[in-house]
Formats: structure tokens, C-alpha cells, sequence
């Protein structure tokens, strides 16, 4: 079933002296409709979630921040680790009114939420890892880099224009610290508690999580689901919106156990 897509509009808020933009559901959503926050991931503004944000509004309070250092939002110096941008997404929380939420990430914006589900567990409803990094056998920067340079041909084009005006704008030390930080991250260790409900989703061509670390991380996490979405690559999030959407639904929906080698529902 096709869906009509769903309109953004942009919210600035100031958090700890920083002004932090967001694109938010620009239409009224369902009084009880779940808050989904989606989290980018390494270097990126949430413009490149912008695609799947269009497939959940109005169904859910759907918000897609610029973190820190990214986008739109200011740029503190020296630029946050990963427990300041997941302490600093929590007050951004606070400051927007929003007390519990569904989190949805992609690549490094997974492991933001794994350091959320830690230190601020009382506020993570459920958890959405797609496309998680990074795969502790290729934990180098030369690995990953070939690992990109593989997955290329399963992402569009248009992508990779976002993806260099973003870093540009972020600049190169705030990029180049961003992955630094992305690669140093153990969170093999933290996931045994992270006790949310939690889904792990792979694009069936992603050369950056294999199967053996997707399944790693489905071991690890106590109460967790795992689908693979066929043909795939990275960022299902930008190129393959309707299925991510899918799954989303079906996961808070409570359907997800059934996700989970259904083709029908991931190609």
C-alpha cells in the first residue's frame, strides 16, 4: 500500500547555550501517536533521514534533530563525544517537551542510542538499529573505508551530495573526529543493558555490518528482533524509506517477530 508522504517543518531549540535544529511532523499526529526521534549518523545533518521522517508522519510525533556539531546546529568547540551528544540529546528532550520516545538510528546514530539506552534508560521506549556500526571485526579506519567504498553501489547518487555538504559544512577536524570517536566505541560492551525492546535491522548488501556482527548484536541485546531487508545496502533509511517504514510499524506495533525473513514485507 502506498502512502501519502508526510510534511516537515523546522523547530530550533535552544539546549545548554546551543541552538539545536530539528525537522518536526509538520501535521497534528494522533493525540496518543508514539514519539519517534531519528538519530543520523556519523558527520551527517538529518537531512538524508528525511525520507523515511516522510514515510511515519503523521502516524507518529516523528523528530529528526541536527545533533550537535551537524547541520543546521550550532557547532561547539571541542566538538562532544559520544556520551555528551547522547546527555545533550536527552536535554534536548526536556527542552522540547518530550518525556519517553521510540528511537530509530542509522550507522553511528546507533551507537548514540546504545549510549542512551545506558545512561538515560528511563526515557527509551524501544530502539531501531539500522544499519549498526561499527562492526568490531573491521574496526580500523582503512577497513571501514573499504567497506564504504564497497557499499557505494548500493546507495543513490544523490546521497553522496548530501552526504559532502554535510561534511563540508561540518568541517574536516569535526568529521574526521566524528569517525575517530565512531571506531574507539566498544558497544559490544553496552548492549548486554540495554533493556529496551530493541530491533536490528540489515540491509541484505550492507558491506559495513556483516551477518556475523548483526548476529553479534542480536545475541547481546536482551530482548531483541532482527530483520534483513533484501537488496539493501547502508542506509536503507534514504534509499529504501517504504521498507524502513514498514518495519518500524510492525515493530511498534508489536507484529515484529513476524518481520524477520518475510520478503514480502522487506523488499
Amino acid at each position: 500500500m502506498n502512502r501519502q508522504k508526510g510534511k516537515l517543518r523546522s523547530l530550533y531549540t535552544t539546549v545548554e547555550g546551543l541552538s539545536i535544529h530539528a525537522r518536526i511532523s509538520a501535521e497534528i499526529p494522533p493525540k496518543d501517536a508514539p514519539v519517534l526521534i531519528l538519530v543520523p549518523g556519523a558527520g551527517l545533518s538529518g537531512r538524508y533521514m528525511i525520507p523515511t521522517a516522510e514515510q511515519l508522519v503523521p502516524d507518529y510525533q516523528v523528530y529528526v534533530p541536527d545533533l550537535p556539531g551537524y547541520g543546521e546546529s550550532d557547532k561547539p568547540s571541542p566538538p562532544l563525544n559520544l556520551s555528551e551528544l547522547a546527555d545533550i540529546l536527552c536535554k534536548w528532550m526536556d527542552a522540547v517537551g518530550i518525556e519517553q520516545a521510540t528511537m530509530l538510528g542509522n550507522s553511528l546514530g546507533c551507537q548514540i542510542i546504545v549510549e542512551f539506552a545506558v545512561r538515560h534508560p528511563n526515557r527509551l521506549e524501544r530502539a531501531i538499529l539500522q544499519g549498526p556500526t561499527v562492526d568490531r571485526h573491521a574496526r580500523t579506519f582503512y577497513q571501514q573505508l573499504w567497506c564504504l567504498i564497497l557499499d557505494a553501489p548500493n546507495e543513490a547518487p544523490s546521497q553522496a551530495v548530501i552526504q559532502i555538504e554535510d561534511y563540508w559544512k561540518a568541517g574536516f577536524a569535526r568529521v574526521l573526529h566524528t569517525f575517530e570517536m565512531a571506531l574507539s566505541d566498544a558497544m559490544e560492551e553496552k548492549l548486554p543493558h540495554v533493556n529496551v525492546p530493541t530491533l536490528v535491522v540489515r540491509g541484505e548488501k550492507d558491506t559495513l555490518v556483516s551477518p556475523q556482527w548483526a548476529e553479534e548484536i542480536v545475541n547481546l541485546l536482551p530482548n531483541s528482533q532482527f530483520v534483513e531487508i533484501a537488496d539493501g545496502g547502508h542506509t536503507l533509511n534514504y534509499k529504501m524509506p517504504e521498507a524502513v517504514a514498514r518495519v518500524t510499524r510492525a515493530f511498534i506495533n508489536g507484529t515484529g517477530p513476524h518481520l524477520s525473513k518475510n520478503q514480502e514485507l522487506t523488499r
